[in-house]
């Protein structure tokens, strides 16, 4: 510990006149006490340490100590208190949550521990839902009986401590509410640089105590009976996340790309907003023939938006492109029906009956000669002609597209090239100009 993280003289971390909320004889007023004896141990400076609490009665907690407090979803916790961590090593940052979170947010508890990440978490586990009306949990003993379990519990609880042991904590802790040393067991858990966990067994008065006859020496017998073990089960020197990160990372970050103002060099006939829908196939360079088109607008002083569509896999399938060319500031970007539809594919035409169906005689398909006669659409046809022009799969999408830029009058060719040379790089550029001059043949 840091001297610089201690405020010596500090007799309390709580709010002297802020009385717990409790039920009475309800286990979180004990361990809370605990953690508060806890930190007046430490003399932690209360600006660097913050409680973070799950939903649920524990969830109620933050309230009553004058440190710094989260409260987040059910079951987040150790996500909210891994990314606090992340953000700043220095702070201690301990979790409350009971076994209800520990059951909904298993999974981040598990990559928690795995990744060592330096928090301390306090499970006021109850065996039960205590604040939704007692229903069963994730550690409800077999046989239990619970508002959700009225025949008794079929299910076999979880060993949390081995759960998180064997996922690499740096320590594990179990014990009862009732342990006189548990503050002491809290202190070295959040003294631990690493992931601690502390599984605080507790007594619900509410619900798991009339349901089952349940009292201290029940308890305490029923963690002989499923064969947990108690006490301090793990201690691991490990590195920590959070610290090995600022080390190893936070200083080497790669600079801020400043964005870069594109100057408008050419003049648009444009005088209407156009929707265009380029429908081909993934790896026909829909995509960034829909870039250079965007951009090419923007040279000619047009607004211009892009929105792409297409599968998670690579290389197959389909691949459409949306582009919106304007005058005027665009507002919304979808594309309901297009004023210029390229179908250049079957994969693509597969993808846009709606939009062929919602166009009208004011607006034209453009579509490769053997998909012709699968279009049905009131718009107009118009084939390319690819009897001097013969584009592979790469250069379909940006033949097209060129030839359509100069045949609907979208703006100057020359936008066009000015995007593909300064959005591109050297040689791909120079085999897409010559695709782009070779458009002129096939419209």
């Amino acid at each position: 510990m840091s001297e610089d993280s201690m405020i010596p003289g500090i007799s309390t971390y709580r709010f002297p006149d802020r009385p717990y909320p409790f039920c009475p004889g309800c286990g979180h007023t004990l361990t809370l006490e605990h953690l508060n004896t806890a930190l007046v141990k430490l003399q932690l400076d209360p600006h660097k340490v913050v409680l973070v609490t799950d939903i649920g009665c524990v969830g109620m907690s933050d309230q009553y100590f004058d440190v710094n407090a989260f409260h987040g979803l059910h079951g987040r916790a150790v996500t909210y208190a891994t990314g606090i961590k992340l953000v700043n090593p220095d702070l201690r940052v301990i979790v409350l949550m009971g076994d209800g979170g520990i059951g909904i947010g298993g999974h981040h508890l598990l990559n928690a521990a795995r990744r060592n990440i330096g928090i301390t978490v306090l499970v006021f586990n109850n065996l039960i839902f205590g604040m939704t009306g007692g229903q069963h949990s994730v550690t409800t003993p077999h046989g239990a009986t619970t508002s959700s379990t009225r025949f008794g519990n079929l299910e076999r609880p979880l060993d949390i401590c081995k759960t998180v042991a064997v996922n690499g904590a740096s320590f594990v802790y179990r014990g009862a509410a009732f342990d006189k040393d548990l503050p002491d067991h809290i202190a070295d858990a959040i003294e631990t640089p690493g992931f601690a966990l502390l599984d605080i067994w507790e007594l619900c008065t509410a619900h798991y105590v009339p349901n089952n006859d349940f009292s201290k020496g029940a308890l305490l017998q029923t963690i002989q009976n499923l064969g947990l073990a108690s006490g301090i089960l793990q201690r691991l020197d490990a590195p920590e996340l959070a610290r090995a990160y600022h080390e190893q990372f936070a200083n080497n970050q790669l600079p801020i790309t400043q964005p870069q103002s594109i100057e408008i060099k050419f003049d648009s006939a444009l005088t209407k907003t156009t929707r265009i829908v380029l429908a081909g196939a993934a790896g026909g360079k829909v995509k960034s023939t829909a870039s250079a088109l965007a951009l090419g607008g923007m040279y000619a002083g047009l607004w211009a938006t892009q929105r792409d569509d297409y599968p998670v896999t690579v290389m197959t399938g389909y691949s459409v492109s949306e582009v919106i060319l304007s005058r005027e500031e665009i507002l919304f970007m979808g594309i309901a029906k297009p004023d210029i539809l390229a179908v250049l594919t079957p994969e693509g035409l597969a993808q846009v009956p709606r939009q062929l169906r919602a166009m009208d005689e004011s607006q034209t398909v453009y579509v490769v000669p053997e998909l012709t006669e699968r279009i049905e659409t009131r718009a107009r046809k118009i084939a390319f002609d690819f009897s001097r022009a013969h584009p592979t799969k790469k250069s379909l999408a940006l033949m097209a597209t060129a030839a359509i830029v100069r045949h609907a009058n979208l703006f100057p060719l020359d936008a066009l090239r000015e995007a593909i040379s300064t959005g591109q790089s050297t040689d791909i550029a120079q085999e897409n100009l010559k695709v782009v001059a070779a458009s002129e043949f096939i419209l």
